[in-house]
């Protein structure tokens, strides 16, 4: 029977942030641990200074004493304000460029994964890994070193100034401290199961939040509001639950702390305070000695709210290192051909395959010929869009081929398969920036005459004047600034300017009215001349005029040829043909 896989150690996690993106920041983290130092000693030594202050200065009345005791304590101050300020920007500085490392990285690795990855983790989710959970690790490499260089410095001068004072007051302060070794253990893991938690209530609550608003026409149109806000409620209510818990949880060894140190402090008082009665200790060693234990107090109890903080930041980098450690099947070839997509055939040779065991294509086989428009038609269901996907890689077919000029698209980079392709889908995506944005998708070798060209022929060029910045106007959150007319002729400009040899179209015009339709429908004969075009299209009118139109039924080819030979056959093709004809004339 195989061994159960263990959850990673926080230890082992911090470990790998720490050598992946902290270490190479050591310089700055040495100039601040340093300062820290330094500040962390300032502590033990103003402790120290108290008792001078008490026994010469106040019980002698010794005025030189005064003095130098007094600008010994402000030049401590002034010490302490200058290393806190350099420490403190320069950690931030650390924590920010880290987690933003962080964030730019994951971003990149999450674009390489296989599309099956987003299709079952909604964009949410992946905003909030992206987001939620490097900010939760963004601070916790500052809180350890602070720990390590000032609290920890600080407690141990504290502690030798105790010392100094009398050893078994110092032992008795901190009696009670073994006592939270099994306590703090079984905190950490409280706290770690809470975050992991509070982090997947979040990724809910990021989910509900872009399907509303992603979804607010329906939202609106079909009364969901009530619907939508109390799952929206039941989602926070639970972030709030698990997050009181969870402080409840951090808090309580710095509680217990507290109860230890005033159990430490009650017996000090009780032996000191016998000591100075009978003159066998001053009252300046005893202020020193009471000085340094309660100054003590703060460093040891941010040291005890160092455990909930490393779970907390544990459990968000078990999140993110899941997702680093995650590997695409599709990647390219070790050595890949070279792309033959310029007057090159497109065969699909006894291609089959199944999204999650559901069978979509079987035993599918057909050649699209260079320079030829190729539209595939069916019933919905029929695999048409997974042709594209397999054409692309965006998947890999379980069984057959699909090659490009001969050669097998597995077997070239994936960016020079993907470069052969333009596409212009029913969706036509646009971003949130401009039009110009939007059309450029950041190439800078265009000139502008050739940018008119394109403008023009893709009948943006008609638009353009009734916007309010023209080219630089905004396209609004997924182009809703735009209507769906205009977002296809931005889409139809964007493939001009890719200038591929192989076109894509999906369901290009079939969201459109007959106007727009026919303005698009001729920007897309313009586009398609002298390539390979691939067409996916239900409205059979947009095709009639293909080379080959391959009929899908099932993921199998049951019928190719022109749209007269398909008619004259009477089969599936004229059955569709039927369904939206009548006499030659669209059925209502």
């Amino acid at each position: 029977m195989p061994k159960p896989i263990l959850p990673p150690t926080s230890r082992s996690l911090m470990g790998r942030l720490w050598r992946e993106y902290i270490v190479r920041h050591w310089v700055w983290i040495a100039v601040a641990f340093a300062t820290m130092v330094i500040e962390g000693s300032t502590v033990g030594l103003l402790s120290y200074m108290l008792q001078p202050m008490f026994d010469l200065v106040f019980v002698q009345g010794n005025i030189n004493a005064m003095w130098w005791v007094g600008l010994a304590i402000l030049a401590l101050f002034l010490v302490r304000a200058l290393t806190g300020v350099i420490q403190r920007v320069l950690l931030v500085r650390v924590a920010q460029l880290s987690s933003t490392a962080m964030q730019v990285d994951l971003l990149d690795h999450m674009m390489t994964l296989d599309t099956g990855y987003f299709q079952k983790n909604p964009p949410g989710a992946l905003i909030e890994r992206v987001q939620g959970d490097t900010l939760a690790v963004q601070g916790v490499w500052q809180v350890l070193i602070q720990g390590l260089g000032r609290d920890i410095v600080a407690l141990a001068s504290l502690f030798v100034v105790a010392l100094l004072v009398d050893w078994v007051w110092t032992l008795t302060a901190l009696v009670g401290i073994p006592l939270l070794v099994l306590p703090s253990m079984a905190l950490q893991r409280y706290v770690r199961r809470k975050t992991g938690q509070m982090r997947d209530a979040a990724t809910q609550r990021s989910t509900r939040l872009d399907e509303i608003f992603h979804g607010i026409r329906e939202v609106k149109l079909n009364g969901m509001e009530p619907y939508q806000l109390s799952r929206f409620r039941a989602v926070v209510d639970r972030i709030v639950r698990v997050n009181i818990k969870t402080t409840a949880g951090q808090s309580m060894l710095p509680g217990m702390i507290d109860i230890m140190t005033g159990v430490g402090f009650f017996g000090v008082l009780i032996l000191g305070g016998r000591e100075i009665i009978e003159g066998d200790k001053t009252v300046g060693q005893f202020m020193s000695f009471f000085t340094a234990m309660a100054l003590a107090f703060q460093p040891l109890r941010r040291l005890g709210s160092l455990t909930g903080i490393f779970q907390i930041a544990a459990a968000s980098l078990e999140r993110l290192y899941g997702i680093f450690d995650l590997r695409p099947s599709i990647r390219s070839p070790a050595a890949p051909q070279p792309a033959q997509a310029l007057q090159a055939d497109v065969v699909f040779d006894g291609v089959t395959f199944a999204y999650d065991d559901q069978p979509v294509l079987d035993d599918l086989s057909f050649v699209a010929r260079a320079g030829q428009t190729t539209a595939l038609v069916g019933p919905s269901g029929a695999g048409k869009s997974t042709v594209f996907n397999l054409l692309t890689r965006l998947a890999d077919p379980d069984l057959g081929s699909v090659r490009l000029g001969g050669v097998a698209v597995s077997e070239m980079e994936l960016g020079d398969l993907r470069a052969q392709f333009s596409t212009v889908t029913q969706d036509a995506l646009l971003f949130d920036e401009t039009l110009r944005d939007n059309i450029l998708m950041g190439r800078e070798d265009i000139s502008e005459t050739r940018l008119a060209e394109v403008l023009t022929a893709a009948h943006v060029s008609d638009f353009l004047p009734k916007l309010p910045n023209g080219l630089d106007s905004p396209a609004g959150p997924r182009g809703s600034n735009l209507s769906g007319g205009q977002r296809q002729r931005v889409a139809i400009a964007r493939a001009l300017l890719r200038d591929t040899p192989i076109l894509l179209l999906d369901e290009a015009t079939s969201a459109l009215d007959a106007q727009s339709e026919a303005v698009i429908q001729t920007a897309l004969d313009g586009l398609s001349q002298g390539r390979t075009t691939l067409v996916i299209a239900h409205r059979l009118a947009t095709i009639r005029n293909a080379d080959k139109i391959v009929v899908l039924d099932r993921g199998r080819v049951v019928e190719q040829g022109t749209h007269d030979e398909l008619l004259a056959a009477d089969g599936v093709y004229a059955d569709l043909y039927r369904l939206q004809f009548r006499d030659g004339v669209k059925a209502l």
